[in-house]
């Protein structure tokens, strides 16, 4: 059976689009034309205009006009997507800010932090907020490049306009421009696998 489960506190706008298998609790606020396709479950969050969420969990979070949330995004308490972001498939943000622009369109995770206006981050970055006993804060400039399976070792500042390479892990802060690359040199052994893979015709 279809189904849409819609509290009664919840306040939906003009022309917005609710397909079945959604849950939508609280202080939850669609604004006019937003697209909630199935299988959302959304609780005390703010939609803007003409935005469309899809297959995601959202909780305690607000998100601007003309953003695009999931597949299978999570926005956890005190995320925050401004105008014209993309939220993409397994993408976990947490006491985020995400600037006009920002791209994150895959499998990434994003805490305590505020990524400035344009910026993309690639698939599998991790802002590494948390060591163990604090947690601390990250940002991010505008116009930034982070490539993918990058790690940002908070607290760190990344200035305007930088390059990060992908497979990068960054412990120090940025000025205006920088490109920065931190990853060892490949070592190739040749034949040395058959040490350590199993059969007889390695």
């Amino acid at each position: 059976m279809e189904y849409v489960i819609i509290d009664e506190s919840v306040k939906i706008g003009k022309n917005v689009k609710i397909f079945p298998f959604n849950v939508i609790k609280g202080e939850t606020v669609i604004e006019d034309g937003a697209i909630i396709y199935p299988f959302n479950y959304i609780e005390n969050a703010k939609i803007g205009k003409c935005s469309e969420i899809s297959h995601s969990h959202l909780e305690n979070c607000e998100i601007g006009s003309f953003v695009k949330v999931g597949p299978f995004a999570r926005l956890r308490p005190d995320a925050r997507i401004e105008d014209g972001c993309k939220v993409g498939n397994f993408v976990e943000i947490k006491k985020a800010t995400l600037k006009k622009g920002v791209k994150a369109s895959h499998l990434a995770y994003i805490g305590d932090a505020e990524v400035g206006e344009n910026t993309n981050v690639g698939c599998g970055v991790i802002f590494a907020n948390y060591n163990g006993k604090t947690k601390s804060k990250t940002k991010v400039g505008k116009n930034c490049f982070i490539g993918s399976n990058s790690n940002l070792i908070a607290p760190i500042t990344v200035a305007d306009n930088t390059y990060i390479c992908a497979g990068t892990t960054l412990t120090q802060d940025t000025t205006k421009g920088d490109f920065v690359i931190a990853r060892e040199r490949e070592t190739i052994k040749h034949g040395r696998a058959k040490q350590y893979l199993k059969g007889d015709d390695v």
